[in-house]
């Protein structure tokens, strides 16, 4: 298990970095070729469609890369109204991918998504009770503002819970997840139930059902800090997080301060998963489906697998998005329901192939 640990490569002289660096470009390549010919089909598609070609030139224009002929209305389209969801879906989609990968080596559970405590649940709440008071009346920021901080208490809470007399359990921590998540959903529901505002009530049902149809430049300015900073929190704490797949005594034997690893990954993936929650709504099983379908193909080294998820979560979820988007043309599905169609049925099926050994606590 030298590659869990950094420990030296099996090739004499070879430093252990390398073999990391092959698997990591191996999956990164691929992944990053995916995402841009997805990037260029998805900025050409929709009610008013572009010649592909007059697309990647209009991107590589907007990265300073050459110039376009297209005509003023095709780059407005593709810069001002189509690259900002798309560039949303890629950091929204990064961050549920590091999320997830994050947890399901936290819990040792390939059936760990970002939802599971109360992080998203609370960031809906958030969300919700904004959009009931009307608060983006008067401050444009007030939903996504107001989703973080429901997000930050529900962790807050979750965590509080799980440390009660001092000692930290996880069981105690997922299991507090699952009680907090169905109290703030029964809480988001009455207030759904009681709005009078019509208009509000449609807003609150379909950023529930997760949605980046109102994306701006400026949610991915405000975003992209945030995840960056979550995500390189994780890479950082990735060859601890191997060790603590292994088990706490090893780990904490090896000299990793486990506690403080433990608390800051679970920090740094709520502070990612309340990012996106704030800006796209609640979208679930990205984080389930992206980091356990990478594992199979590239292993479980986080230091391979968290940047990968990353990558594979933001071509993931934009796919999803392009697709909602196409569906039903020219009218549009929650981005929310299409990864819950895929997800579900990845979720039965993990269910199904670990039942023998499926528990609250490890599932590997």
């Amino acid at each position: 298990m030298a590659h869990l640990y950094g420990g030296a490569a099996s090739d004499a002289g070879t430093p252990w970095i390398s073999p990391v660096l092959l698997r990591l470009i191996g999956g990164a390549v691929p992944l990053a070729t995916a995402g841009f010919a997805l990037v260029v089909i998805a900025a050409a598609v929709g009610p008013y469609s572009i010649p592909t070609s007059q697309t990647f030139d209009i991107v590589l224009e907007q990265v300073g890369l050459g110039q376009s002929s297209a005509s003023e209305t095709e780059v407005a389209i593709v810069a001002t109204v189509r690259l900002p969801r798309i560039a949303l879906a890629l950091v929204v989609g990064a961050a549920l991918g590091v999320a997830g990968a994050v947890m399901q080596g936290l819990f040792r559970n390939p059936m760990a998504d970002p939802g599971i405590i109360g992080v998203s649940t609370g960031g809906a709440l958030g969300a919700v009770i904004a959009i009931a008071l009307g608060a983006q009346a008067l401050f444009s920021l007030a939903l996504p503002a107001m989703s973080f901080a429901g997000a930050t208490a529900a962790l807050t809470l979750v965590y509080a819970v799980a440390s009660v007399r001092g000692r930290f359990s996880m069981a105690v921590l997922l299991l507090a997840g699952v009680a907090v998540s169905a109290c703030l959903a029964a809480v988001i529901s009455v207030i759904v139930l009681f709005t009078e505002n019509l208009e509000a009530q449609r807003e609150m049902l379909f950023w529930l059902a997760g949605g980046l149809d109102a994306s701006r430049w400026s949610d991915v300015r405000i975003s992209l800090p945030f995840v960056l900073f979550g995500a390189a929190v994780a890479v950082v704490f990735s060859r601890d997080l191997n060790l603590l797949m292994v088990s706490e005594e090893e780990a904490h034997a090896l000299g990793v301060r486990v506690g403080v690893t433990r608390n800051t990954l679970l920090v740094a993936a709520s502070l990612i998963t309340g990012t996106a929650v704030a800006f796209s709504g609640t979208i679930a099983f990205v984080g389930l489906v992206v980091p356990h379908t990478l594992r199979l193909v590239a292993g479980a080294d986080h230091r391979v697998l968290i940047p990968l998820s990353a990558l594979g979560g933001g071509v993931f979820l934009l796919a999803a998005d392009t697709l909602a988007r196409l569906v039903i043309s020219p009218a549009e599905v929650s981005v929310g329901i299409i990864t819950a169609l895929v997800g579900a049925p990845f979720f039965l099926m993990l269910l199904i192939r670990n039942k023998a050994r499926v528990s609250y606590v490890t599932g590997y």
